[in-house]
């Protein structure tokens, strides 16, 4: 509709943007199947006699409806699936996606523009039944199906040393892209198909309402939590898993430490109120604390100065992990992070205890979403002193404080921690890794703890 044509028949270099397309993977994949509404549109194009054509079970459900109709006609046990309109597929790129699909039941690159589902693996038994269950739920969008599945994401920095233009996503949506690409098809270069790809991405700004856009905000609301009969603080926070982050929250402030003189939990959750009783009771200076707000999103606040955290106790456990599994056990924390998929701008967390990664907890607020997973884990009776921390964003000094009241030993992020993250680490004798992404990790403090195997 943007276009104007149908733009599958628009010519690149002498061929259709369809043509082009199906002879990229062509020689990549055992079959190669076309997935259309308009068959007879397609018959007359030059294409390969050994490309199957076929035609939407249900029509005009989007990549979504093509995939799961592909999927039924598929003889292989893995799809890759690309966009008609994207000429520059290097199969470089697909290889590379090939090779990391172990475990996995999506392989989704990180292009220009984000999660690029339209250039993409995925392994027809999973995926064929959890896409039907979307359509039939009334969506339509192929992420909507994602916290089902194993998701193993690769990272732009990953495909820059194998597409260092990343030409391999630049598709055309308008004219002015394929003028972009009709210029720039006599001498692509890889400066050239650069300069395109960043053109398009200036080009794409679209203004769109909420509605437009199809995806729902993140809830954000005020909790406030009571402890006895003490009003202890007001948190802004996603409305979820509340108990968890108050007691949570209890925990790494020192006024929870014995689980068998917890009384009882009550959630208001009309009014967004937890109370909390314990037979521990409730310090005399409590309300005459001073709050400290922290970097964290989401108002974070906490009553531990830094004083009082280096008063804590180091840790001592002489846990030692892989860091092939680190990034393993990152994957799994973002396939398992639904609600930022669903909603975007959210935080997630997970807990791994022997080697498995049991729990994740999302927040709009990075040091809430560690509360719900250390409350949790309290309420549980997880052992903690033998687990690692993951999060999907920055780590600051609050939340390593967290986790050192917990005792867990190694704290690992997608992304950077501060420096005053690291100083407390150090001094608590935690493991404290940054940027578990792209086939790297940065160990702040206690690399001990870290074994990278050789070849690795």
């Amino acid at each position: 509709m943007r276009m104007g044509v149908d733009k599958t028949q628009m010519e690149l270099g002498g061929q259709s943007l369809l043509v082009r397309a199906v002879e990229a993977v062509y020689p990549l994949a055992e079959h190669t199947i076309v997935v259309t509404n308009r068959p007879e549109d397609v018959v007359s194009q030059h294409l390969p006699s050994a490309v199957s054509v076929i035609t939407d079970e249900i029509a005009y459900q989007g990549p979504l409806g093509g995939l799961v109709s592909a999927c039924a006609q598929a003889k292989t046990g893995w799809i890759l699936t690309i966009a008609a309109d994207m000429p520059w597929v290097s199969p470089a790129v697909v290889d590379y996606l090939w090779q990391r699909r172990n475990g996995a039941d999506v392989v989704i690159p990180i292009g220009p523009q984000g999660p690029e589902p339209l250039l993409a693996l995925y392994r027809v038994e999973a995926v064929e039944p959890a896409g039907r269950a979307v359509l039939e739920s009334g969506r339509r969008r192929i992420v909507a199906m994602f916290d089902s599945l194993a998701v193993t994401e690769v990272a732009r920095e990953e495909l820059t040393g194998i597409d260092p233009g990343l030409a391999s996503f630049f598709n055309i949506n308008t004219q002015a892209d394929y003028q972009k690409a009709l210029s720039h098809v006599r001498t692509s270069t890889d400066v050239e198909l650069t300069e395109a790809t960043q053109e398009k991405r200036e080009d794409a700004i679209r203004l769109m309402t909420s509605t437009e856009a199809g995806r729902k905000m993140p809830s954000e609301a005020p909790i406030t939590l009571y402890l006895g009969t003490i009003e202890i603080a007001t948190i802004q926070a996603t409305p979820s898993d509340i108990a968890d982050m108050a007691v949570g929250f209890l925990v790494a402030e020192g006024l929870l430490s014995d689980r068998a003189l917890l009384e009882h939990i009550d959630v208001d959750t009309k009014r967004g109120v937890v109370y909390v009783s314990s037979k521990e009771g409730v310090p005399g200076d409590m309300i005459h604390r001073t709050r400290y707000v922290t970097s964290g999103c989401g108002k974070g606040i906490t009553f531990s100065s830094l004083a009082h955290a280096r008063g804590i106790e180091p840790v001592t456990c002489t846990l030692t992990v892989k860091v092939a599994d680190l990034h393993a056990w990152m994957r799994q924390l973002t396939a398992r992070s639904t609600e930022y998929r669903e909603h975007g701008g959210c935080h997630s967390c997970g807990l791994v205890v022997n080697g498995e990664l049991i729990l994740v907890r999302e927040d709009i607020g990075r040091h809430n979403a560690v509360d719900k997973l250390l409350g949790h884990a309290w309420l549980e009776g997880i052992d903690t002193a033998n687990a690692v921390l993951l999060a999907s964003g920055r780590t600051s000094y609050e939340m390593v404080v967290k986790a050192a009241r917990s005792r867990v030993p190694i704290v690992a992020s997608r992304t950077a921690a501060t420096d005053l993250a690291s100083e407390i680490a150090e001094g608590l004798a935690m493991t404290l890794v940054g940027y578990v992404r792209g086939g790297k990790a940065i160990a702040y403090t206690h690399p001990e703890r870290l074994i990278e195997e050789v070849g690795t």
